[in-house]
């Protein structure tokens, strides 16, 4: 199926990709409050790791798939963090060496997380970078080499307070290790639709890198991939964030209730869908208009990719059919005739006066944008997702070099 990122320019995803890689990182800022106001932060905590480590190794296997760069070394896990919403570039400033194929480190100069959680006290943040990164970053490594460990030299809580790089790891991989095995999740999100979804291959021809074979760069130039590779690349993390949304709502489900999880992810949903509308709106240079806020849906997290969630935009109105989302019971069943919110929340965010009229069933309707005279009120949870400095990061143009072995 044809990509609904197809027909951007090749500029234009150059910008969209780290745009999008930055609005998976916010899908936690979104999630996770409703989490502890629900159950603590001791399980908020829980929740986080199972909901990583249920969805990494998936989208992990998948990106190394698709941009051809398969290995079992060091080099294969920092190319894969670099293309993981989990470490999105710049705000999660991930600085990487390597010794050889088995010996790596990285720190960060920048990470945003932390920069959002460190107000909220030690307590919080040894949650994070303790409790939650150990072993989420074995299951992310799993997915390269069940023997890679990832372990720290320095970590917040910060001492001093204003330590800089925010933390820093090694990364080894040795027969000796005892082999790390997937989390019960990780079962469960290989068995989604999601997991096993085809997208259409990268094309062999046009300008630009067609996979990510070669060396390990620095600070990856989006810019410098082809058109066909930043279109997989886009629909790639697009999806990463559907089976993030996948594991999160399974754990929370193992928590309490039907209703009370549906209302969490709702809720979850919400504040994302403001947020990476306002982002993507500000990017991409959007008008902020009805027409404006129809091609933001069209381009939403959301709706992408086009193979998972089917939906299309014509004469002024957005029509949603039955979907592989749908079956996963991902974000797309908590929108419809009778829940619009979350899609509510992503046209307001262009412009408060817009609003949404939706028609038909739960699983295929209709939107057109329609404009009020009153301009509604920012939703609190969106508020809440603006909390994290994330909302507002701007990106700086960088140079990209090769990583040799020191």
């Amino acid at each position: 199926m044809t990509s609904r990122y197809d027909d951007l320019t090749r500029e234009q995803l150059a910008v969209l990709v780290p745009e999008l890689l930055l609005i998976g990182q916010l899908i936690d800022r979104s999630g996770m409050a409703w989490c502890i106001s629900a159950f603590g932060r001791e399980e908020m905590a829980q929740i986080a790791i199972e909901e990583w480590a249920g969805a990494s190794p998936v989208y992990t296997r998948r990106m190394q798939q698709a941009l051809r760069y398969e290995g079992t070394d060091v080099i294969t896990i920092f190319k894969g963090l670099q293309l993981d919403i989990g470490a999105p570039p710049q705000f999660m400033d991930f600085r990487y060496a390597v010794e050889d194929r088995w010996h790596g480190t990285f720190h960060l100069d920048h990470c945003g997380a932390l920069m959002d959680v460190e107000p909220m006290g030690p307590e919080y943040v040894r949650s994070m970078c303790h409790d939650i990164e150990d072993p989420t970053f074995d299951a992310t490594a799993v997915a390269t080499n069940p023997r890679a460990q990832v372990r720290p030299v320095h970590r917040p809580p910060r001492m001093p307070t204003d330590r800089a790089p925010h933390c820093a790891w090694t990364v080894i991989i040795d027969d000796a290790h005892p082999p790390v095995t997937a989390m019960p999740a990780f079962d469960v999100i290989s068995r989604t639709l999601a997991a096993s979804l085809e997208l259409s291959p990268i094309s062999p021809t046009g300008e630009g890198m067609r996979d990510y074979s070669g060396p390990l760069l620095d600070d990856v130039d989006f810019g410098a991939f082809s058109h066909s590779a930043l279109v997989r690349i886009a629909d790639e993390v697009c999806l990463q964030m559907h089976l993030l949304n996948l594991s999160f709502g399974h754990a929370v489900g193992q928590r309490t209730d039907a209703p009370a999880a549906r209302e969490i992810c709702r809720k979850q949903l919400i504040g994302i869908a403001g947020i990476a509308a306002e982002r993507l709106c500000r990017a991409l240079a959007l008008p902020r208009d009805a027409a404006g806020a129809l091609r933001v849906l069209e381009l939403h997290p959301l709706l992408n990719p086009a193979a998972y969630v089917s939906a299309s935009v014509a004469d002024g109105t957005l029509s949603v059919r039955p979907s592989p989302a749908h079956q996963d019971g991902g974000w797309i069943t908590l929108c419809g005739p009778d829940s619009t919110d979350a899609l509510s929340a992503a046209v307001q965010a262009l412009d408060p006066h817009l609003d949404v009229e939706v028609a038909g069933s739960p699983d295929e309707w209709t939107l057109q944008v329609v404009t009020r005279a009153t301009p509604a009120k920012e939703r609190g949870e969106v508020a809440v997702t603006r909390f994290s400095t994330g909302a507002s990061f701007e990106f700086e143009p960088r140079m990209s070099l090769p990583i040799t072995p020191v």
